[in-house]
């Protein structure tokens, strides 16, 4: 239990019916249609449409969205992944004769189909009650009418407000000039139109037809090779689950495309650590979460692409297997860094070439998770990728595009390399908790890059520590990335001197790592109990 005297929140305990997101306008419209008699995926897929206006640096239509769903009575959740793939005219081999090594995050090339729109119809469809009209409605009234800008988001929207021309600069910022302040109301009328549209044809108002004319237009106008039969072709795909255990509790996560393996591999490598006499904010921790996260991050970067992609079901299992969990695992000194640590590991990896993905480090995303009073559980992550996405808007109707494409490979040969109609690795994971088969809960961490390494924070900061929701979203974090290992503030001045001197080039972070929320089912009560990140301006909601 917390100290009351200190600053904190405690976690959400509710009966019927639980949102947690990152905006509270957000949560309060999902719990406001599970009253009305919408089930979790009507609350959670109309909540995420308000999402892209409420903090339109994160998401947007424009981007794409990864879901699981598990029903009270099912012996598994069910997977969706949304994420669009490159235009059938544009492969790798193209941009190589140009003379790219790598896309250009704000380049039309980096402009993937935007698969959320499909995988919120597919969502509704297979699962709803709500039609297109009914869902769309509380994101068309806060396009039309504004919402007052929170703190977190008006914080990040400063951050790129200079890098915002054109379309985005008219769309996105106040008098096409500032970001707006905190507290100010912000409109999209343009949007709203696109929106009214979608709310009265459904998909095909926004695949096809005027929306997705300007959209192909927009971007053929930056040297985009986007068609109107891209637009149309896109379609989301149910998948299988993939899942690992740690002391005990399963961590469902999604497969490739995604990076759910390099969670699942990072909490194995961990596994064979005991954490239980070991400071949780202290070097020691710090340190093999690093180390492992180091490898599990570069049999990510060598490993996953497109799940269509030859070997790509081979490289799966070669990733999750005991026998590379235990030999990376056996790399990692508990006493200081290795320099050394990655030296001959393309041999343990000789399925991949040894290069990394494609793009850069970012903590742009939203994460929403719904359980209902008939315990149908919702964990639905939607990201554009970058601070606002491509930087990219359609002249028209102001959709801001994701630059998912720039996770692409330019290498020859790579399993992400970049090819016509492919999935690009993806970095955004939703995850679920089981034990003994049954479902102890849904999450998610944002935070680009890092949500593999927060997954793995996360499910040990649960069972190693024993901390509540709450407790385990506040707790500080690390993570190492690109020969830096980042902590928050969290930490103490001793502990990021005794990093150091375990080798580590340990800095305090610019800025929050990532972000998260939890909704867990207490056994004992069969209430809900919720927890929301700090790092955002949301909460747990519950009736």
């Amino acid at each position: 239990m917390r100290d009351f005297q200190l600053p904190g929140r405690s976690t959400v305990h509710a009966k019927n019916g639980m949102c947690a997101t990152s905006h509270p306008l957000a949560a309060e419209c999902a719990v406001g249609v599970l009253r009305a008699g919408g089930n979790a995926v009507d609350a959670a897929v109309t909540a995420a449409l308000t999402m892209g206006l409420l903090e339109p640096a994160m998401t947007g239509i424009g981007g794409d969205a990864f879901a699981l769903i598990w029903r009270d009575g099912e012996d598994r959740p069910r997977g969706l992944n949304g994420s669009g793939r490159a235009p059938a005219a544009l492969d790798a081999g193209l941009l190589r004769q140009q003379g790219l090594t790598e896309i250009d995050v704000h380049s039309a090339h980096a402009v993937t189909v935007p698969g959320a729109i499909d995988a919120f119809d597919m969502l509704l469809s297979e699962y709803g009650t709500y039609g297109w009209d009914r869902a769309m409605a509380p994101a068309i009234a806060i396009a039309r009418e504004g919402h007052p800008v929170a703190p977190r988001v008006a914080w990040d929207w400063a951050k790129d407000e200079g890098a915002l021309s054109g379309a985005m600069a008219r769309y996105f910022l106040a008098d096409a000039t500032r970001a707006p302040k905190t507290g100010e109301m912000f409109a999209y009328p343009a949007q709203a139109e696109a929106m009214e549209i979608i709310a009265r044809e459904g998909r095909a108002g926004f695949y096809e037809g005027a929306v997705a004319e300007d959209m192909v237009a927009s971007l053929n106008a930056l040297g985009g090779r986007h068609t109107l039969a891209d637009f149309a072709a896109t379609k989301s795909t149910w998948v299988e689950p993939i899942s690992g255990t740690y002391r005990g509790m399963e961590m469902i996560e999604l497969p490739p495309n995604g990076q759910g393996a390099c969670a699942i591999l990072m909490a194995k490598i961990l596994e064979g650590f005991e954490f239980d006499e070991v400071d949780p904010h202290g070097p020691e921790r710090a340190h093999i979460e690093a180390e492992a996260a180091r490898l599990a991050y570069d049999a990510r970067n060598r490993l996953i692409g497109d799940a269509d992609a030859p070997g790509a079901a081979e490289r799966l299992a070669h990733m999750l297997s005991d026998e590379t969990v235990n030999a990376l695992r056996d790399r990692i000194d508990p006493m200081r860094a290795r320099a050394d640590l990655l030296d001959d590991v393309a041999e343990l990896h000789a399925m991949g070439p040894a290069v990394g993905t494609g793009g850069a480090p970012h903590k742009d995303t939203i994460y929403i998770t719904v359980v209902d009073k008939d315990r149908t559980m919702v964990s639905l992550i939607y990201s554009i990728f970058h601070a606002f996405g491509s930087r990219i808007a359609s002249d028209r109707y102001g959709i801001n595009f994701q630059c998912r494409g720039a996770a692409f490979s330019l290498e020859d040969g790579h399993p992400n390399e970049l090819q016509g109609g492919r999935r690009p690795m993806h970095t955004i994971i939703p995850g679920m908790f089981a034990k003994d088969g049954k479902p102890v809960g849904t999450f998610g961490v944002m935070g680009g890059s890092y949500q593999s390494n927060g997954h793995a924070r996360l499910i040990s900061n649960l069972v190693d520590y024993g901390m509540d929701p709450q407790e385990a979203m506040d707790a500080p974090r690390s993570f190492f990335d690109k020969g830096v290992l980042e902590v928050e503030r969290g930490y103490s001045q001793s502990t990021l001197n005794l990093l150091a001197s375990l080798g580590h080039d340990a800095r305090i972070a610019e800025g929050p790592i990532g972000g998260g929320q939890v909704i867990l089912l207490d056994a004992e009560t069969g209430c809900l109990i919720g927890g929301s990140d700090p790092r955002k301006d949301g909460c747990a909601l519950g009736y």
